[in-house]
């Protein structure tokens, strides 16, 4: 398996499943820039640790699950599927309780082993 598809599902399984802002360092560049799913974009471990943390506190049970993946020796496109609890104001909009569930694409791109950057779109 090669290095990339491993690091597209440490990312997913550990940082976003798990919510595990300590592995941020091993998988994210430090010049990683970031535009999410839902339109938001952040540069840096930091900017990406609030973007994670403001998902996970509206979206309980939160999970990413990559339905699709092509990989290529700099980059890897993926399509996911996205899906919480609505528990907390999310996006401007106050707690419904109801399970939502969308799906997206991102095409990441490696330096050093790790993510430079990658964007996401809502399809």
């Amino acid at each position: 398996m090669s290095f990339e598809k491993e690091l597209v599902e440490r990312f997913y399984e550990i940082i976003w499943n798990q919510h595990d802002k300590g592995a941020i360092p091993d998988v994210l560049h430090d010049s990683f820039k970031f535009r999410g799913s839902l339109g938001q974009y952040k540069e840096g471990h930091s900017g990406f640790a609030e973007y994670l943390d403001m998902v996970h506190a509206g979206l309980g049970n939160y999970r990413c699950e990559i339905l699709e993946m092509v990989v290529e020796p700099s980059k890897v496109f993926a399509i996911m599927q996205f899906s919480g609890i609505h528990k907390d104001k999310f996006m401007g909009f106050n707690a419904s309780n109801c399970n939502v569930t969308w799906e997206g694409a991102a095409l990441f791109y490696f330096r050093d082993k790790k993510y430079r950057n990658y964007g996401y779109w809502v399809i």
